[in-house]
């Protein structure tokens, strides 16, 4: 027993084919784990360097003559503060808006009592291939009077066909018979939805939430096309000026101290470090959330 115990804890032989296969695991997945890491941690060292030692090659994983000046060039921009809110109103509220419209248009798709059920799956479906393009779009939203809202924004892809398609199989595989229980004793069709569907969809409710919430977090030609007003500016468009002016400043021989490559690996700090403050809150659920759909009975 002791010699079996000593190859696996739950004392289980484990044969030396399967060890080979462990190992091999492991060292792939480490591997794999370090070509995913590596260029965080470079652009979070480059970000604290010397442009010098940039440009030579120097950063690996420690910054070099660690300065923290090219944060200090971001965050004197005028505008980068208020372009965080903004992006910060998008994305919370974005996400909040598309998962209500994906919920309420997967629950509908999803019942088999739906009038038309397969008509307006097709439908919906037909969008994921083929859609109005990006000039009917504009007149669309110009006529609709949104240009320079955060409506103009928000709206036009308030839901994810994709998105709905998922939730809508995760909601079919809820046995039918709880449901019917549910409405033996009372509820209606939001009582169902909201007591007893909802709390068992935490898991993809929260995938889902969290593919929405990257979209509008890291949308850039959204803004770029309808909104020509600086101060509703997103997060990522002012982080491209501030990249532009210190590369033009750059190139007219300034005497000023700039510091374009450090700036750049900054403000790539600066835009991903809330969705990876974010991240492991939700990467419990994310495990769970990323297998709905895949398995149907």
């Amino acid at each position: 027993m002791d010699q079996i115990s000593a190859y696996h804890p739950h004392g289980i032989r484990v044969s030396a084919s399967r060890r080979i296969f462990l190992a091999a695991n492991t060292i792939i997945l480490l591997a794999i784990s370090f070509i995913m890491l590596y260029p965080v941690l470079y652009v979070i060292a480059a970000s604290f360097s010397e442009e010098t030692a940039i440009l030579r090659g120097d950063v690996v994983f420690i910054p070099v003559d660690a300065h923290v000046k090219a944060y200090q060039k971001v965050f004197q921009y005028p505008l980068l503060w208020q372009s965080y809110g903004n992006t910060l109103l998008y994305t919370g509220l974005g996400t909040v808006i598309n998962l209500v419209l994906t919920v309420f248009g997967a629950w509908a798709l999803s019942q088999k009592k739906m009038v038309g059920r397969r008509f307006f799956t097709l439908m919906c479906t037909f969008t994921m291939f083929f859609n109005g393009g990006m000039i009917p779009t504009f007149l669309v939203i110009r006529e609709l009077r949104l240009l320079n809202t955060i409506w103009a924004i928000l709206l036009p892809g308030a839901v994810s066909t994709y998105n709905m398609i998922l939730m809508r199989t995760f909601f079919m595989q809820i046995p039918q018979s709880l449901v019917e229980a549910a409405e033996l004793d009372g509820c209606r069709d939001f009582g169902v939805l909201f007591r007893i569907v909802l709390p068992l969809s935490l898991a993809s409710l929260m995938t889902i939430g969290m593919f929405y919430a990257v979209a509008h977090w890291n949308s850039y030609f959204t803004a770029v096309l309808y909104l020509s007003k600086p101060e509703l500016y997103p997060l990522q468009i002012i982080l491209r000026q501030v990249v532009l002016l210190n590369e033009i400043v750059e190139n007219s021989s300034s005497t000023e101290n700039v510091m374009a490559e450090g700036i750049k690996y900054a403000t790539i700090v600066v835009a991903m470090l809330p969705m990876l403050c974010i991240y492991p809150f939700v990467q419990r659920y994310f495990v769970k959330g990323v297998l709905i759909g895949s398995v149907k009975e």
